[in-house]
């Protein structure tokens, strides 16, 4: 994909990072093992090629994690946005914010019948960055690559990077939940007995008596004496009219004068050149840091803005127009969810050219009531279809990781259909087919044919694009003009994870 900019690059440091940290999910002190990446910039393309590997950010750090070993194997999650409909518990989460919307009514209900476990953007994440640094690559660094031959000196300069501790509470982002009570369904055996009495006719549920005691009620009303008839089985009984309704039906507020609440859904660049962004930094910068003192009891300098900007505001999405795609551009994006002008919850997106990709979501503690996180989940699915109307080939919505091994993370699952993402093959599975898999074993390969490998696996080692010295050239040049003991294993490492398409076509800093 080009770049309305004349052709961004990314450029990545990979550190490898197999050592064992603080798993997030289930307080393993060494357990979680995942490989990290530093991304000074990346393109839109390229990372939506890494996260259909496995790949995930976490501001500028993107991590793998090393799924046949981790504690907590983390599966790449898609929902089929098109295909979606809002099931049982999800219209109770839009009609709740329709009646508040229009009538002002407030639900005090703790539950909406959803199992309602806080998703991984309000759980401690498994991130962990086993390097005490980052090198921030010189600007003389990242200037028009010079051209093989030349011998400019490179400079370099070393800042502290703040540690992605173990005990740090970021987050495994992408996915709005509510944070409210959790449902928990007990299963049993059933009792033995003699099994059913075929001289009574069989049971029927009570649902279907009273419809069709309603249908044969108004069918005599009308005197139609043959229909009556035909109403006697259950079969008979006709759907509502126009079927159930899309989660756009749900969504849509009549814009009338007198209803209660206005909500506005505004989609704002994550860059400091855009005056929406600015105007509403300090007001969105507050209201995160009140999320993660009330919801995760962080510290404030825990929370503050050089926190906030880092985790959610720092993005190495370079912004990406092209002439039949998204009127908004690609790249990085805050949704934010104004109430009668006030801001009260903040959806970060990713927009690439397959998927709307959820990043994280933070709210106002004084309106949980709303369910705020399936709302928005909801929401950022409708957003996802209207896209595809645009741009064909953008109709997956990806909520991050899927953790079966740890239960408040399985209600990925309830929004359907999804598929996970097989760890090995690197193809698409519909999740009801994954689940007896990680049932009896925490990690598996979903794909059943063991003949279908990485169709983008590694063949040609020597066109791995590197920049070395300011000049970009391939790994069997640079090999040769390398000084020091080889590095090959860390670079075939790396070229092996992200493939062979992004590993010829991203720039691999080595100093």
């Amino acid at each position: 994909m080009a770049s309305a900019g004349g052709g961004a690059l990314s450029i990545l440091e990979y550190f490898g990072g197999e050592d064992g940290n603080r798993c997030g999910y289930c307080k393993s002190e060494a357990g979680n093992v995942s490989h990290g990446m530093w991304a000074h910039s990346l393109t839109v393309q390229d990372y939506q090629d890494l996260i259909d590997r496995g790949w995930r950010r976490s501001g500028k750090y993107v991590y793998k994690p090393l799924m046949s070993q981790t504690c907590c194997p983390q599966y790449t999650i898609r929902l089929s946005a098109l295909n979606y409909q809002p099931n049982k518990s999800h219209k109770k989460v839009l009609k709740k914010m329709q009646k508040f919307l229009q009538d002002g009514e407030v639900c005090n209900s703790t539950s909406d019948g959803i199992s309602v476990e806080p998703m991984d953007s309000q759980a401690d994440s498994p991130v962990s960055c086993n390097t005490s640094f980052k090198r921030e690559i010189s600007e003389d660094e990242l200037k028009p690559l010079c051209t093989e031959g030349e011998d400019p000196a490179a400079q370099h300069r070393e800042k502290a990077m703040e540690k992605i501790t173990d005990g740090e509470t970021h987050k495994d982002h992408g996915d709005p939940i509510d944070t409210t009570t959790v449902k928990t369904t007990v299963y049993s055996m059933p009792k033995p007995g003699k099994g059913a009495d075929t001289s009574k006719p069989p049971r029927r549920k009570a649902k279907d008596i009273r419809k069709e005691r309603h249908l044969q009620k108004m069918l005599l009303q009308k005197g139609d004496q043959t229909s009556q008839q035909s109403a006697v089985t259950p079969t008979a009984a006709k759907p509502k009219a126009g079927g159930s309704k899309s989660i756009e039906e749900f969504i849509d507020v009549p814009d009338r004068e007198n209803v209660a609440h206005r909500l506005e859904v505004k989609l704002v660049p994550v860059s400091m050149e855009d005056p929406e962004f600015v105007a509403s930094f300090e007001s969105s910068a507050a209201l995160y840091a009140k999320y993660q003192m009330s919801v995760h009891k962080d510290l404030p300098y825990e929370c503050g803005p050089g926190e906030f900007t880092r985790f959610l505001c720092d993005s190495p999405l370079e912004p990406e127009t092209l002439p039949d795609g998204l009127s908004c551009g690609y790249g990085s994006f805050h949704q934010q969810y104004w109430l009668d002008g006030k801001i009260i919850a903040v959806g970060v997106i990713d927009l690439l050219p397959s998927c709307v990709s959820s990043v994280y979501l933070y709210y106002d503690p004084d309106y949980s009531f709303l369910s705020l996180g399936v709302y928005s989940a909801l929401r950022e699915i409708t957003f996802t279809r209207e896209l595809q109307k645009k741009a064909a080939d953008l109709c997956y919505y990806y909520m991050g990781f899927y953790i079966h091994t740890c239960p408040k993370m399985r209600y990925k699952g309830q929004y359907k259909p999804s598929q996970l993402l097989c760890p090995e093959s690197y193809s698409w599975v519909p999740i009801e087919k994954c689940l007896p898999l990680l049932e009896s074993s925490k990690y598996s390969r979903f794909n059943g044919n063991p003949k279908e490998g990485d169709k983008d696996y590694l063949t040609e080692l020597s066109r791995v694009r590197v920049l070395h010295k300011r000049t970009v050239m391939p790994y069997s040049i640079y090999k040769k003009r390398r000084k020091g003991p080889s590095d090959e294993t860390v670079v075939k490492q790396y070229a092996t994870l992200v493939g062979q398409t992004c590993a010829e076509r991203m720039l691999l800093y080595r100093s």
